[in-house]
């Protein structure tokens, strides 16, 4: 309940890892995000230093992430921030790492079109309940 939920706008920078674990299915990619600001001296807006994110997206989510998403697309990635700290290396140094835990990631409109396809479920003794039709 008191988690930080943000909104990132950004493109896809690595191949979406798609994998079945034992909790279900599981995937992740880092998402780069560049800021653009209007720089009033050089009378032009100018890109900021870009932030890269880890998104991880669970179950169906993540399913319909990797047949969806691929490199250099523009998403738009809802979430929950988490911000990880590795240990120390051997000379002292303190890394960060901010990952998205994904609630809903869509396509950019601002930046093309998509068309978009319902996966329906099926029961069918024929289909295997882990695969779906897609209409």
């Amino acid at each position: 309940m008191y988690d930080t939920q943000v909104t990132l706008v950004g493109y896809v920078a690595t191949q979406v890892d798609y994998k079945e674990t034992v909790n279900g299915p599981s995937a992740r990619f880092r998402f780069a995000v560049t800021p653009r600001y209007f720089d009033r001296r050089k009378e032009a807006w100018t890109d900021g230093a870009t932030s890269f994110y880890t998104v991880w997206a669970r179950r169906t989510l993540a399913v319909n992430l990797a047949g969806s998403v691929s490199v250099g697309e523009p998403l738009v990635v809802h979430g929950r921030l988490r911000v990880r700290e590795d240990p120390p290396d051997g000379e002292g140094n303190r890394w960060f790492g901010a990952e998205i835990d994904a609630t809903a990631v869509g396509h950019d409109l601002n930046r093309g079109t998509a068309a978009f396809r319902r996966v329906v479920r099926t029961d069918h003794p024929l289909m295997d309940t882990q695969k779906a039709a897609v209409v």
